[in-house]
């Protein structure tokens, strides 16, 4: 209805737009909450299905890499070290390999030490 009093229309006003930015609040607040759901029922069950096949994959790789690491430990020369580093594709392999060749110029450094000091004694 229509009033002459210019205060009460301004407070009318305030009153619209404090219930137009409630409503806005409250949808945004939908919204957000719809974008950022927890993870449906049916994608958990995929990956259930899918974990004893990566569970596998996994048990395989770890395998591998055990069997690497025993071949590295054979293994005394640092050239041939290195054209396993390069040959190698995964990142797990190029690690093991790195920590061989290190443990390797350790002993080699080691060696050389005692060597040293060896000769400085006589």
């Amino acid at each position: 209805e229509a009033t002459l009093d210019l205060a009460e229309r301004r407070r009318i006003r305030s009153a619209i737009r404090e219930l137009q930015r409630q409503e806005l609040e409250q949808d945004e607040e939908t919204l957000a909450s719809k974008r950022f759901r927890p993870e449906r029922s049916s994608r958990r069950q995929d990956d259930k299905e899918n974990w004893p096949q990566s569970r596998h994959l996994e048990e395989e790789q770890q395998a591998a890499l055990t069997a690497l690491s025993e071949q590295l430990e054979a293994i005394t020369s640092v050239e041939e070290l290195t054209k396993l580093l390069r040959a190698a594709g995964e990142y797990e392999e190029r690690k093991l390999i790195r920590a061989a060749i290190r443990k390797l110029r350790a002993e080699e450094i080691e060696a050389a030490t005692l060597a040293g000091n060896v000769q400085s004694s006589q």
